[in-house]
């Protein structure tokens, strides 16, 4: 067994050094893009929404008050839930949080996803609150299932003590922490729907028509290729913002707190961030990285492929080494399926592991030396009937 274990180390190490071609050192371009803009928030963060690589930060780590983009956060763990067909009832309470409002109604009731619209295009406190309640039984309980869910985030600058944002000295982010929340929801679906949708109705048989939403995020109808996320403004926090847009397969999200200009700034970094930084693809889905030992298997090796792509923002002009790592199973032990997990590639930037990608089996590997053994005697067999025939 030592023995074997050995053999699977020097194996390891071998393919270590194999080269991965997107994983070389990579210079892209060397025209200079736009200059980093001057922007007068307190706070400000670009991010790379798919890496999540900061592309420029302004006191980035300086804790300051985020308003209502607070609720990027409420709205993502609504969605989360798997609960969204839940019919909410309206209470005294959640009707009476200070405007701004979607008017809710006590006792009416609701489903949860057209809160979640009311919530993010209207910015309703009343729907922060009745989501809250809904789902952890008070506000304070929610908060807790927030601040949980920010240190899983790593968001370690971070304390939430309402769903809404209105003031509280224990309620403050960073503009990096709220970067990094805000591209972990962009990357669910139903967020991004919700978060780029323009006008929004939702039906309320106590008006007797249809409540009608248009979202108050004006840069989804000026700047090009924008697609979310959150306005924000208390007189404690000032403007704040966060918006993400698209452009040829990359995505970006710039956030600023505590703005002079949040529309025109979050606009110059997000200009910044395509003018300057490719995607690059990094690994492809699919793409072979390593040989794998299997033991009592037949075949004896199985090759390891990524079970997802990864890219990485590179800016013009920048050279860039990317250090990766393969992990494996110590022993990895026949029977195996086609798809079975084999361990992860860890891609490294800087000393800092920046991701951890799958790796699954590219074929099966049934138990059993005896199969080998007799698929060569059949091979065996088979060429000496050939061999037989020629000489007929």
């Amino acid at each position: 067994m030592r023995a074997r274990r050995h053999i699977l180390c020097v194996l390891l190490v071998i393919f270590l050094l194999l080269p991965i071609p997107a994983l070389a050192l990579v210079e892209v371009g060397s025209t200079l893009g736009l200059g980093v803009p001057a922007v007068g928030a307190k706070g400000a963060a670009l991010m790379d929404v798919d890496s999540g690589r900061l592309l420029f930060g302004k006191n980035e780590q300086q804790q300051l008050p985020m308003a209502s983009t607070t609720k990027i956060m409420t709205a993502i763990l609504a969605i989360e839930s798997g609960r969204l067909d839940d019919l909410v009832t309206i209470s005294d309470t959640a009707v009476q949080v200070e405007p701004s409002s979607i008017w809710l109604v006590p006792g009416e009731q609701i489903q949860l996803l057209h809160l979640v619209y009311g919530l993010m295009l209207r910015s309703g406190n009343d729907a922060a609150c009745a989501i809250a309640e809904h789902l952890a039984g008070s506000v304070s309980a929610f908060a807790d299932v927030m601040n949980q869910k920010a240190r899983q985030l790593g968001m370690l600058n971070t304390s939430f003590r309402n769903p809404h944002g209105l003031p509280d000295p224990e309620h403050y982010t960073t503009a990096s922490d709220l970067a990094k929340l805000s591209a972990y929801a962009l990357r669910n679906r139903q967020f991004t729907a919700i978060v780029s949708t323009t006008r929004f109705s939702s039906p309320c048989e106590q008006q007797g028509a249809p409540r009608i939403w248009y979202n108050k995020n004006r840069l989804l109808q000026i700047y090009p290729g924008a697609d979310g996320v959150k306005t924000g403004w208390t007189r404690a926090a000032g403007y704040c913002l966060v918006a993400s847009a698209s452009r040829n397969g990359q995505r970006l999200v710039a956030v600023v707190l505590n703005s002079p200009d949040d529309w025109g700034e979050t606009a110059a970094l997000l200009d910044y961030g395509f003018a300057n930084y490719k995607s690059l693809v990094v690994v492809s889905p699919g793409q072979y990285v390593s040989v794998v030992p299997v033991e009592k298997g037949y075949p004896q090796y199985v090759g390891a492929i990524a079970a997802q792509g990864f890219s990485w923002p590179v800016r013009q002009g920048e050279q860039l080494e990317l250090r990766y790592l393969v992990q494996v199973e110590q022993q990895v032990i026949a029977p195996l399926k086609k798809g079975d997990n084999l361990g992860y590639l860890q891609i490294i930037h800087q000393g800092d592991t920046i991701t951890k990608i799958p790796l699954i089996a590219d074929q099966s590997a049934q138990r059993g030396w005896w199969r080998q053994l007799l698929q060569g005697m059949l091979t065996n067999f088979r060429q000496l009937l050939l061999q037989g025939g020629r000489y007929q």
